[in-house]
Formats: C-alpha cells, structure tokens, sequence
C-alpha cells in the first residue's frame, strides 16, 4: 500500500490526540531503547508511528528497533518510518531470531501468524507453534537484555467462546478455547500459552509484564480484503458494490477505533499493573447485520445490504464483546470514538489512499 500516512491530516490528528492523552507517562522511556515485534502488522504501523511522534514531540531521544522478516518489504511500504533516525530494523523470524546487541528496557510483543494466513486458513498446528515458539523467544531475549517492561498484545479470543449469560466478558472469566476445535481454538490457546510464559519469565527475572486481551477495532490501516467483516463492508461501500453479510447477521461484534487503541495500549504498558489482564476494546454491541447497515448509511446509503442467512430459532448467540470496566476504572482510560466516527474517519482515510 502507498503510504499516505504522512499526508493525512486525519492520521496526524489521531497521534497528537495518542500523545496528548499519555503524555505523563513516557518518562521511563526517556534515552531508552524499545523492541517491538510484529512492527508491519495493523497494531504496529500504529505503534511506530505514535511511537516516533511522541519521541518527537516530547524528546524522549529514544530509539525502537523493529524485528522483521523482509527489510526490502518493510522500507518499500512504511519507507517514512523505517527512514525516521530513531527506527532500526532487525531481520530474522520471531521463532529464531538472533538477539540484537546493547540492553533494551522495554518491549512491546505484538507478533501473531499474519491476518493474511489466517485468511488463507493457515494450519491451526502452524498457527499455534509459531505463536507460541514466538513468545518464548522474546521472553528469553527480554531475560537477557535488561527489560523492565515488556507489554504483550494477547486476543480476547483466549477466552474461548462467549457465554450466552454473560453480555460482556470480564477478565475475571476463567473459560478457555475448546481445545477439540483446532481451527477455531489455535489462536486463542496460543495466545493462552503466550502469556503464561510471559508470566513466569517476567516473575523469574525480574521484569514487568503488561498483558492487553485485545478485542475487534477499525481505522486506518486495517485490511479490507480479508475477513474482517467491517472491512468488507468498508471496501463494498466506497466501491459502491452491496454489502454482503455471510450468515444471518445476529453475531455481536464492537469496535474500537485504532487512535482508542493505541492510548489504550500505551497506557497499559506504562502504567498497568504487572501480570494483570485488562481488556482492549468497546462494550458497544452491535449485530454484524447492522454494522452493515451502519456501513451503507454512513456511505450516503449508496450500496444495498444482503443477508444471506436466516435466524435460526433457539441457537446460541454468537458474541464476542469484552468487559472494559478494569481498564477504565483502574487506568482512567475511555472510548473517544464512538462506531459511527470509528467507520466515517476510516472511509476518508481508504478515500484518501483510493483517490491518491
């Protein structure tokens, strides 16, 4: 994708607003050094970039060092971010890369199997060892390189499956993926596992460990073309094409948008307490055949909506919406961004790319 991050007057004024809300809270970063994993994925183009305009505006002198696979392929799509002077690039896979010299106080491991694998039904058992052979490998290098924080971007999907009695899921909810469903189960007891081992390396030598259970979101950056459902309904809206809702449209979803997300994730890690969950994400529920609605009117109501399936009568709710309440309560963190603002400024960032 062309970079028009640098362009968009919508995106520079997501990251004064990320910089303005954790402005307190970078001091421990001040002449340090940050590792970040997953660095080309949707949360790390968000990361380094709130990263690099908070070093700037509040001139922290810190440096980040990116852990990638392919560099051509990193400066070819993010070539302002991997050209600012406070970014290094590290190659290797994140099951076997080589550690990078000098002492590191902080880590952000925000690497999973691509989105794109997912879509392209990658095999549950690559999936799972790759996650998890993934995570032990930064927590081996964070006990050697004198991390003092690390922040772990876990899935809300290691809850398993939401109860129908329960409206939205609490941290305090001890369910788990039903390890009989690979397919549906691999990401979620993956990232179960991440944490456990981010736990015990982070009690055993010494150094904090954040843990975010991140939910669904939306905003610039997301991929359009895979199977995220609001980013299907996104691309058919701006292309004027219908909206399709594959199924019967009843499952709950809520979406925070990314500008939320990064404070929230920032804070956590700064300012979240040690081996505790808290949830990433907006108790805003709405049925996926709405959001499709919600798409279409925000569009200007060019495109219809069609919904394939029909209720069935006395099946289990599908839902997948988290408990934010920790979070607010013991962070001060809140949604700036509601859903319908969430889709209009993602729209005019995919119609900025699009026109460009």
């Amino acid at each position: 994708m062309h970079n028009i991050m640098e362009d968009s007057n919508l995106i520079r004024d997501d990251l004064d607003q990320i910089v303005s809300d954790t402005e307190t809270l970078w001091s421990s970063l001040r002449g340090e050094r940050l590792f970040i994993t997953g660095g080309t994925g949707f949360f790390g183009k968000w990361f380094l970039e709130s990263f690099i305009r908070a070093n700037e505006r509040l001139g922290l002198n810190a440096q980040a060092v990116v852990l990638t696979r392919n560099p051509e392929s990193f400066c070819r799509e993010m070539p302002r971010i991997a050209a600012n002077s406070a970014i290094g690039l590290h190659v290797g896979d994140i099951r076997e890369f080589s550690y990078p010299d000098g002492e590191f106080s902080h880590i952000i491991h925000a690497s999973t199997t691509s989105a794109v694998a997912t879509y392209n039904h990658e095999r549950p058992v690559d999936k799972f060892t790759t996650i998890v052979h993934g995570a032990q490998r930064v927590c081996e290098f964070a006990s050697r390189c004198g991390c003092r924080n690390m922040l772990l971007t876990s899935s809300g999907s290691a809850y398993g499956s939401q109860p129908e009695n329960l409206p939205f899921m609490p941290e305090s909810y001890t369910g788990a993926p039903l390890v009989t469903t690979p397919e549906a189960s691999a990401l979620g007891e993956s990232k179960r596992i991440s944490e456990l081992l981010a736990c015990m390396y982070g009690e055993q030598y010494s150094f904090e460990v954040k843990i975010a259970r991140c939910f669904s979101f939306v905003g610039p950056y997301l991929q359009l073309d895979i199977h995220y459902a609001i980013g299907n309904f996104i691309q058919a809206a701006l292309a004027g094409r219908p909206l399709v809702v594959h199924g019967d449209g009843t499952p709950l979803r809520s979406y925070q948008y990314t500008a939320d997300l990064m404070t929230w994730l920032w804070t956590i890690m700064f300012k979240g307490e040690s081996r505790r969950l808290f949830n990433v994400g907006s108790m805003d529920a709405i049925s996926i055949g709405d959001l499709a609605h919600l798409v279409a009117d925000c569009a200007g109501n060019r495109s219809e909506v069609h919904i394939e399936g029909v209720p069935v009568r006395g099946q289990m709710l599908n839902s997948y919406i988290p408990d934010t309440r920790r979070a607010e309560e013991e962070l001060g963190l809140r949604q700036r961004v509601g859903l319908r603002e969430a889709i209009m400024k993602t729209m005019e960032f995919y119609g900025e790319y699009i026109a460009s």
